[in-house]
C-alpha cells in the first residue's frame, strides 16, 4: 500500500516507508490521484497514517483514536467515527461525518461546497480559528486533546510533508493564514457536550478536594 504509517507502541516509534521515494518522484497531482481503497483505517484505535494521495469510500470509518491526513476522500468519510482525528487536504464526497459522535475531522474546502458534503445531523461545522482567537473566545474546556485547533492542523501538515513530501501540505504551509481560513472543523454535538461535561466534572472534584484539605488543617489547627 502506497503512504506512510507510523505504528506507535510505548516510546518506539515505527516507520513502514514502503515506496516512499514514489511520492518525492510523483508529478502527478496528488488531490486527484487515488492511491488506497476503501474502509482504509476502519476502526483504527491507534498510531498515525500519512496518504500522500486520495482515499476511496468510508475513508476512517468507526474510527476510534488513530490520527490520520488524506488528500482527498470518497463517499461517506469519517462515518461512525468516535475518536481521533483526521485532516482531509482536499475535497471530500458526499454524507461525510454521517452519525459521527467523537473525533475532531479539519477539512480544506477549497470550493466552499463541503457543507453541501457533510452530514450534519450529528456534527456542527465551525471555522478554525487561530490559536490566539481561540484562546480569547473559545472555553478550552471544550478543546480537542486540550490543544488550539491551529497548532495541530499545522502539525499535521507538517509532519505530513517530513513523511511524505506532499506538495498540497507545503502549499497550504507557504500561505498558512489564507490556508487556515479555508479548513472546517467537523466537530460532533455529542463529544463538545462531554467534553464540557468532563470538565465540570473535574471542576466539582478539584473543588471537593480543596474544601477537604481545607476542613483537614482547620481541625488540626484547633488540637
Amino acid at each position: 500500500m502506497l503512504g506512510i504509517l507510523l505504528a506507535r507502541a510505548g516510546v518506539d516509534t515505527i516507520v513502514l516507508e514502503k515506496h516512499a521515494d514514489f511520492f518525492r518522484d510523483f508529478r502527478g497531482d496528488t488531490v486527484h490521484n487515488t492511491i488506497v481503497g476503501n474502509t482504509v483505517m476502519y476502526g483504527a484505535t491507534s498510531g498515525e497514517a500519512f496518504f500522500c494521495g486520495v482515499a476511496g469510500e468510508r475513508f476512517a470509518v468507526r474510527l476510534s483514536g488513530a490520527t490520520a491526513v488524506v488528500e482527498g476522500t470518497g463517499d461517506h468519510g469519517c462515518e461512525y467515527m468516535t475518536g481521533g482525528t483526521v485532516a482531509v487536504l482536499g475535497k471530500t464526497g458526499r454524507n461525510f461525518a454521517a452519525g459521527m459522535s467523537g473525533g475532531v475531522a479539519y477539512v480544506y474546502d477549497e470550493d466552499g461546497q463541503f457543507a453541501q458534503r457533510c452530514n450534519t445531523a450529528m456534527v456542527s461545522l465551525e471555522r478554525v480559528l487561530s490559536a490566539a482567537d481561540q484562546q480569547a473566545t473559545t472555553e478550552r474546556a471544550i478543546w480537542h486533546r486540550n490543544q488550539s485547533d491551529e497548532a495541530q492542523l499545522r502539525k499535521l501538515l507538517e509532519d505530513h510533508h517530513r513523511w511524505t513530501g506532499s506538495r498540497r501540505a507545503l502549499e497550504l504551509l507557504d500561505s498558512w493564514s489564507e490556508a487556515r481560513a479555508k479548513f472546517v472543523k467537523v466537530f460532533p454535538n455529542e463529544y463538545k457536550r462531554a467534553l464540557g461535561e468532563i470538565h465540570a466534572r473535574q471542576l466539582v472534584a478539584e473543588a471537593t478536594h480543596k474544601a477537604q484539605d481545607s476542613a483537614k488543617q482547620t481541625h488540626f489547627s484547633t488540637k
